[in-house]
């Protein structure tokens, strides 16, 4: 298993559902993307290239622990993205985990980006800690930086043209009330897999449903999905 946490936040949002993943007997890679996890500062000379090299790597790292294996990615929001883009170009894996994943963003939010940008603003407010559980915290930045910002909307548009390329099964986990990503980006990424996709809705999360109201769903939902892929 892969697992792959979201823009501005850290492996803090994923490390539960990666710990779930250990137990069962997986393999798991758990990477702390460049410019995360530290201060928004390290985070705004980083750019989507630089994350799904990352993750790039994480996966090389998985497939020489378990040369014989069968691989799975599970991506959060902006891992989520990844997840897809690798899936894109790895035919080989056995099967991807997209939780609270982007299709796209709006032209019309890039273009705002690029005009603060313009205007000499190089971070906004936080889009991060989107949990509907007070007692949660996914340790994300309380700012976001823009830069990064306008390279993941750019890779997020060949991403969605290339969502045919993903013959593998999917397994799409979605927060009815999600005030990051809208939830019917979800059905855009359902119908535009080639593979076979199974649906999961939470009913009580907000974005970081990996540690909201529902987390226990989405673990056993995610393992359930890599325990059937990888069989056999």
């Amino acid at each position: 298993m892969l697992v792959l946490h979201g823009f501005t936040g850290s492996p803090v949002s994923m490390r539960p559902l990666a710990e779930v993943f250990a137990g069962a007997g997986f393999a798991v890679e758990l990477p702390r993307l460049p410019g995360h996890g530290t201060a928004v500062e390290d985070m705004i000379e980083t750019g989507f290239d630089d994350w799904l090299t990352e993750a790039e790597r994480g996966l090389a790292a998985l497939q020489a622990r378990v040369p014989d294996g069968k691989w799975v990615v599970a991506g959060l929001s902006m891992g989520g993205m990844l997840t897809a883009a690798l899936a894109e170009g790895h035919p080989e894996l056995a099967g991807i985990v997209l939780i609270n994943t982007p299709a796209s963003v709006p032209d019309e939010m890039a273009a705002v980006v690029e005009e603060m940008l313009a205007g000499g603003t190089e971070v906004m407010d936080s889009i991060g800690g989107d949990i509907a559980d007070p007692d949660a915290d996914e340790a994300s930045y309380g700012e976001t930086p823009l830069r990064p910002l306008i390279t993941m909307i750019m890779a997020g548009a060949d991403v969605r043209e290339r969502l045919g390329d993903i013959t593998q099964p999917a397994l799409i986990i979605t927060s009815r009330q999600d005030h990051v990503v809208n939830p019917e980006d979800s059905d855009v990424l359902a119908e535009n897999i080639s593979g076979p996709v199974e649906r999961v809705w939470l009913e009580k999360s907000f974005h970081v449903a990996t540690l909201d109201y529902d987390r226990a769903e989405v673990e056993a939902a995610a393992l359930a999905f890599a325990q059937r892929v990888t069989a056999g």
